[in-house]
């Protein structure tokens, strides 16, 4: 079994997705720990990890939360371990999830020094588990550059085989292949892929942002797997909103009171993906049965037009089981893009 630790410098880096990718990649057997979990959900009556329930279905297997993740919070595992039992366990861990597998996933916390005061930071983790240490990078070009210098300069990697590091969500490949690469690699880093911005993989289903939301659907079921490319605040006049470019493109979801039902007319009668209903106020009973006819939800949620705008602005695109295109797009870019050899040679 060869084990490798994925982690990253920032949160939000696309840790998750690179598993994702990599093990759509490979197409072998392979086991996922994430000791720490930083993303809490409540699945099948217990606390899960976001990322550890998504790759557990993903990968088909049969763990049990507490066997991925040793836990969520800080203070609790402090009192429960010491930073002996801790390594003790995380390598129990490794060893009972990775056993017939070809390989192991392991996923450090949602940034590098993230749960360092427990001894349960990324760094730490891969010399519990040993194998190989792989960092995913984002951001702007000089963003990139000085995380990189930072890591190599200001962290301690003894005792680790850091094999490089993989820059995700590069807007010009080519751009930074010519002004970056050099840089990074007098440092003594090797780069594993650089891998491009793909604007589909920012997308979410309707779904999603039901569930996000906490909102209720009160129609169209059918089409909470659309995927939301264009978001629309209708808080002008029809007439304007239906005169404004954003309104007339694909797959747009519309954001409005739900006493705006000429509004909402409209947008039923074009290109729209979902509708979410502001404010908890419920459309007239023919605006629910025109959604219904044209499988297009309707999730209706209590909060104003405003809070709601921020809350979907500042929402990041997690992968979800039913991605199934997100999924395949992440294994080809893995495929094209990254050294899978250096990797897991």
């Amino acid at each position: 079994m060869k084990t490798i630790t994925i982690a990253s410098i920032r949160e939000g880096s696309g840790k998750t997705s690179m598993i994702v990718g990599l093990a759509t990649a490979l197409k072998s057997e392979y086991g996922y720990i994430k000791p720490f979990g930083d993303r809490l959900i409540y699945r099948r009556k217990k606390n899960w990890d976001y990322d550890a329930n998504l790759m557990v279905n993903l990968l088909g297997l049969n763990e049990e939360p507490e066997s991925i993740s040793l836990g969520f919070n800080h203070s609790k595992l402090r009192y429960v371990y010491d930073e002996a039992r801790l390594k003790e366990t995380v390598q129990e861990m490794a060893v009972n999830i990775g056993k017939g597998k070809d390989y192991l996933f392991v996923e450090g916390g949602k940034d590098i020094s993230y749960g360092s005061s427990i001894h349960l930071d990324s760094l730490s983790i891969s010399r519990y588990v040993g194998g190989k240490l792989v960092v995913v990078v984002s951001g702007d070009n000089d963003r990139v550059i000085d995380d990189i210098k930072f890591l190599k300069q200001y962290y301690d990697l003894s005792n680790i085989d850091f094999a490089g590091v993989i820059i995700n969500n590069v807007h010009d490949v080519d751009d930074f292949e010519n002004t970056c690469s050099a840089s990074i690699s007098e440092m003594g880093v090797e780069i594993l892929g650089i891998v491009p911005h793909k604007e589909q993989l920012t997308y979410f289903t309707v779904n999603y942002l039901a569930e996000r939301l906490f909102a209720k659907v009160i129609a169209g079921n059918k089409g909470l797997n659309n995927i939301v490319e264009n978001i629309f605040v209708g808080a002008m006049s029809t007439g304007e909103s239906m005169r404004n470019p954003l309104f007339n493109k694909e797959n747009k979801l519309l954001i409005t009171s739900g006493d705006r039902s000429d509004m909402i007319l409209a947008a039923l009668e074009s290109d729209t993906a979902g509708i979410i209903l502001t404010n908890n106020i419920l459309p007239p009973p023919n605006i629910i049965a025109k959604a219904t006819e044209k499988d297009i939800p309707l999730l209706l949620v209590s909060i104003d037009t405003f809070q709601v705008s921020k809350q979907v602005d500042r929402m990041e695109a997690l992968l979800t089981g039913e991605n199934e295109e997100r999924i395949k797009l992440l294994g080809q870019l893995v495929e094209k893009y990254v050294n899978i050899d250096a990797i897991f040679k």
